[in-house]
């Protein structure tokens, strides 16, 4: 009986030490290493040493070793000569990454950068969950430019989601990581998968599992101290309250601060440079030591999709018409709803600039020419009009007066709504956009008279919605009559014959504004089921945690469809997805429209299966909001993408302008925002706006604007 206990006592004793330290791992670079984090929290035991040759020399035989950069990009790791010769004499496993030139890797010291270009398993080594076309994301990847016989990974531009689905067809594949002996050598930096914000984790996971477990035997990891510079604000099962969804709109908000998104006349000059003539308005960050603007001269667009290896963004250095007016609207309602009155500043000089630039100068200022009141679209293509940029402006600009209690834009509202209007075909359609030279060689009467038909919400609905919003309050029987056709067709012809642009889903969700707003006006059957029609199909990709599942549409009506080869990846605008079914929620083109639309649907109906689904909306909206310590322009923001069900910031970045991790302080934030002031305030749109004065000055200007057409 005593061997019998003092057997189970070595057991349990033999067993809580190997649960509680693994074996050690010698390591040549920083601390504060992504991978050293990790495996630090993992229970390994880390021996730090100052440089390759003395950690060889006290290394024992059968030890591992990780060598990683510390100067990346700038610098490649020099490796001792006898490096090879000694790691194999003591059977020492190691990782080695971004090295220098040695003997089997010869790259004449080139790196070359890459921008879309993806990690791709190329063996089966990985096993079953890391199988061979698998994508893992690694951005601004500087790689070794080499020849590998049988590498692990290459990097290459392929589309696909989580798959490279064309294969390498078409595009070159550059080694990134290979095994040699008894190690592996990765060709970039490969450890640097937090920092440089690498993603799905769930791949990086595997794959650096493997290679621990190659290097040290261990086989069992928990991930528990994975790192990450940032994260969604909660959980998918987080339970939330009121409070959550306060702070929600008060980091919406702050974020534009934040990100220093206030141009500021001390860096104006700054500010244009990188816009240039608004074809690549791209450029690094606002540089940490400039002062923050008031809105005065106006508010930039958001990220670019591009992530640098330091985890930062590239800005879009743009001024949006469509922005400056969805903006102030946000800040005019967190104000309201936050009673904090420092944000209405900001809403007022965000719309005052809005009327103060070319944005509404030159053509558009003057009563006699045919864009006059049309909104241009931004600040360097003032001569270009979209009905469906002008009408988020528009109801921006409202909206944030009705949070104020103001009416000072009024006559600019009518303007700008009559201006639409009158380019607005017989049947209520525009086309998608206008411009200055065909206006004035044509005059606005032609297009008055057209008969387009154009059956593409995206571009088209909300300008039928805000018809329906000022028949309301004028009476003006034509606002009426257009926007119903208009309705009336689109409907005729859903869903063979829709044109979406992204994606189907986005149409849908532009679409349910002008329905919920006819209903509003004309309380009919028929038009409460084409309003049910439409959510109702929104919601079957809607999913527990709230999401709505992106969807692509007929192939033949797609503006941009699936990308069609790895050649056209980042060509032009995009999907988030490659095929339906893909776990991809979208807050640039549809979940952000459809929150606003969904809650105006909700009380014009008061269906409790709306409100059901605009509640779970509004918490899935809450929980992947931007939460980082680390990169404080991006604290309090939405990326364009979620994966929803890895609850990560993952998609395909094939879109040219508007990718995965962008941002937009208009489109994105500013609807989510406003949107979850109202839900907050248990209250429409419609409601806040019902008491506006604008029909005062309506007679006066649709007299000017339509002459004997009214």
């Amino acid at each position: 009986m005593f061997r019998y206990w003092l057997l189970i006592i070595i057991t349990i004793v033999f067993t809580s030490c190997g649960s509680t330290s693994k074996e050690k791992i010698n390591v040549v670079g920083p601390e504060n290493n992504d991978l050293v984090q990790w495996l630090e929290g993992e229970g390994f035991a880390l021996a730090f040493h100052s440089d390759i040759s003395s950690a060889l020399e006290v290394m024992e035989n059968e030890a591992t070793l990780l060598v990683l950069s510390g100067d990346y990009p700038h610098k490649r790791v020099a490796i001792p000569e006898d490096f090879f010769t000694v790691t194999k004499e003591k059977n020492i496993k190691f990782y080695l990454e971004f090295p220098e030139d040695f003997e089997g890797l010869e790259s004449n010291g080139e790196v070359m950068k890459t921008r879309l270009e993806r990690a791709v398993v190329v063996s089966d080594q990985f096993g079953t969950k890391l199988s061979p076309m698998k994508i893992l994301g690694i951005n601004d990847c500087h790689v070794i430019s080499s020849e590998v016989s049988d590498p692990l990974l290459v990097v290459a531009k392929v589309a696909g989601l989580d798959s490279a689905v064309y294969g390498l067809e078409g595009v070159p594949a550059y080694p990134l990581l290979f095994k040699k002996d008894q190690g592996f050598v990765g060709l970039s930096k490969l450890s640097g998968f937090a920092k440089g914000r690498f993603g799905p984790e769930a791949h990086w996971k595997v794959m650096w599992s493997h290679i621990i477990t190659e290097l040290t035997g261990n086989k069992s990891f928990s991930f528990d101290s994975w790192p990450r510079l940032l994260e969604p604000s909660f959980s998918a099962t987080a339970e939330l309250d009121r409070e959550d969804k306060m702070n929600s709109v008060k980091n919406g908000v702050d974020w534009f601060e934040k990100g220093k998104f206030y141009i500021a006349k001390d860096w104006k000059d700054y500010w244009l440079k990188y816009q240039g003539d608004g074809t690549n308005p791209i450029g690094p960050p606002v540089p940490a030591n400039y002062p923050v603007g008031d809105g005065s001269e106006g508010l930039l667009e958001g990220h670019s999709s591009n992530i640098f290896y330091d985890g930062s963004q590239q800005y879009r250095y743009w001024i949006r018409a469509d922005v400056q007016g969805e903006a102030a609207y946000a800040l005019a309602a967190a104000a309201n709803l936050l009673e904090e009155p420092a944000y209405n500043v900001p809403a007022e000089n965000l719309i005052a600039f809005l009327f103060r630039e070319n944005l509404r100068g030159g053509p558009r200022s003057e009563p006699d020419s045919a864009a006059f009141g049309l909104i241009g679209w931004s600040n360097t293509h003032p001569y270009v009009y979209y009905g469906d940029d002008n009408a988020r402006a528009i109801l921006g600009v409202v909206g944030a007066m009705a949070h104020m209690g103001r009416e000072d834009w009024n006559e600019e509202m009518v303007e700008a709504i009559l201006a639409n209007f009158r380019t607005t075909g017989i049947y209520g359609f525009r086309s998608n956009r206008l411009n200055n030279t065909n206006l004035h060689n044509l005059g606005w009467k032609h297009y008055w008279n057209q008969e387009t038909i154009n059956p593409a919400p995206h571009f088209e609905s909300w300008m039928w919605a805000i018809y329906l919003w000022l028949y309301d309050k004028t009476g003006y029987e034509p606002l009426l009559t257009k926007a119903k056709t208009a309705i009336e067709i689109t409907m005729d012809n859903y869903p063979e014959e829709w044109l979406w642009t992204n994606g189907i889903q986005q149409e849908r969700a532009r679409m349910i504004l002008p329905l919920a707003w006819l209903v509003k006006v004309e309380d009919t059957p028929e038009h409460r089921e084409w309003l049910d029609r439409i959510v109702s199909k929104l919601l079957e990709n809607q999913v527990e945690s709230g999401a709505i599942r992106e969807e692509l549409g007929g192939e033949d009506k797609g503006r941009y469809g699936r990308t069609s080869s790895n050649q056209e990846y980042g060509l032009h605008e995009a999907p988030l997805i490659f095929e339906n079914g893909d776990p991809i929620a979208d807050m640039l083109y549809t979940s952000n429209f459809a929150f606003f639309s969904l809650n105006e649907a909700a009380h014009a109906t008061n269906n409790p299966e709306y409100f059901a689904a605009l509640e779970k909306l509004s918490d899935f909206m809450t929980r992947i909001q931007v939460k980082s310590e680390a990169i404080k322009d991006l604290d309090g923001a939405w990326f364009r993408a979620f994966d929803y069900d890895r609850w990560e910031y993952w998609a395909s970045n094939a879109d040219a302008g508007w990718g995965a991790w962008g941002t937009l302080t208009g489109w994105t934030q500013s609807w989510i925002v406003a949107t979850q002031v109202l839900v907050l305030q248990d209250k429409s749109y419609w409601e806040l706006t019902s008491k506006s004065s604008i029909s005062d000055t309506f007679d006066e200007k649709s007299s000017l604007m339509l002459e004997e057409y009214k």
